[in-house]
Formats: structure tokens, C-alpha cells, sequence
């Protein structure tokens, strides 16, 4: 089949595998996902989720973490690992959404891209789950469990595979196809350890599988 072909396929077994998916990130306001989204660089969401509430209960808004100094954030986000880098796109970041936006995140690529410490991937998971409109979110998973299966073919490069995606990917499936991506890289097919293709929804038309 083509790749369009596969991709509805990939999402109608997806869907019926996993019907209710959600980021697993723990926030209740945007900026705190943006925060919690450059946290979990290199570090498991459980433990960004961990961190986050102290942080949070430290400095309770943008003008109160932007205002926080960088080293007083390095101290509580550094079981995170990348310490340093972290707390300084955060600091850069709140600062930027305090003098730049109002003190609120924007809603569009191109104002989240300017945003220090924000990359496509961070800006698309804001566009996806905050404001609700299309978006390919290229992590780990995604790259891996499309070239897999055989959405994309042989790229690692986070920009390339989602401009692929975007190709075959219908809009308004988009979103929670990507969060389902993870579900489904945490479950079966795993990075770590051998996928459990014998237990894999997707087993029959894994291009890797076949």
C-alpha cells in the first residue's frame, strides 16, 4: 500500500489500541507546559513531573519565575540533567513572554519559535494541546516508530520527518496520532528492549515486520 494508505491504516489501529491519549506532561497553564516541555530534553516525563511541582510552587507565574534567578532554577531543575542550559532557556523564556507576549504564550509557530529554548517540537506540542490546531510533534518516539513502519524512510532529522508527516497525516488527526506514537513506543515497541512485535497492533503492516 502507499504511504497514505498506511498512515489512515497505522491511525485506525492506533485509535482502536489506544482510544483515550493525552500528553503525559502534568501542567495546567501554558507556560507551564513550555517549561515542562524543555525540562523533559534528555529526561523522562515522570521525573520532569516530579520536578515541576516544586518549581512551580517556588515561582507561581511568569513574572515570578522571570524575575527568579538562574542559578536558584538550576538548583531545583537539575535532576532533569542539563542543569545549567535548562534553567537559562527558562529564564530567557519567561523573560520573553513577559516583555514580548503579554505574559501569554502565543499560538503560532513562527512567535513560539522566537522564544529562547523553544523548538519545533515544543512549539507544535503548545499548537497541538493548548490551542487545538494541527501539529506533529517529532520526538524520539515519532522518528523512530515512522521510519519502522514505514511512514517515512530512513531520516532522523526531526523537521524533515514531520514535513513527511504532514504529507500523509490528515490535519485534524495529527495531534493525538503523535501522542499515540508514544503510547504505543512505551507499551510495545520499545527502543530499549526488543519490540514485542507478536503483541503489536500494527504487526501486519509494519514495513519492518513484513
Amino acid at each position: 500500500m502507499n504511504r497514505k494508505t498506511l498512515a489512515l491504516k497505522v491511525i485506525e489501529l492506533l485509535k482502536q489500541e489506544y482510544p483515550v491519549t493525552d500528553c503525559t506532561l502534568t501542567y495546567d497553564e501554558a507556560w507551564k507546559l513550555l517549561v515542562s516541555v524543555r525540562l523533559a530534553a534528555q529526561c523522562t516525563d515522570a521525573r520532569v513531573n516530579e520536578i515541576t511541582p516544586v518549581l512551580f510552587a517556588a515561582y507561581p507565574g511568569i513574572r515570578e519565575l522571570s524575575d527568579a534567578d538562574v542559578d536558584d532554577i538550576e538548583r531545583i531543575v537539575r535532576p532533569c540533567g542539563l542543569g545549567k542550559s535548562k534553567a537559562r532557556d527558562i529564564s530567557l523564556c519567561m523573560k520573553a513572554l513577559r516583555d514580548n507576549f503579554c505574559g501569554r504564550v502565543p499560538d503560532n509557530m513562527e512567535d513560539l519559535l522566537s522564544l529562547p529554548g523553544v523548538g519545533r517540537k515544543s512549539a507544535n506540542l503548545i499548537m497541538g494541546d493548548i490551542y487545538k490546531k494541527p501539529a506533529i510533534v517529532c520526538d524520539t518516539h515519532c522518528i523512530r516508530l515512522t521510519n519502522r513502519i514505514g511512514l517515512v524512510h530512513d531520516t532522523k532529522d526531526p523537521k524533515k520527518v514531520e514535513m513527511e508527516l504532514w504529507k500523509i497525516i490528515p490535519p485534524e488527526e495529527s495531534n493525538d496520532f503523535c501522542h499515540r506514537l508514544v503510547d504505543h513506543g512505551r507499551a510495545v515497541c520499545q527502543a530499549r528492549t526488543a519490540p514485542d512485535c507478536a503483541h503489536c497492533v500494527l504487526r501486519d503492516i509494519c514495513e519492518r515486520n513484513i
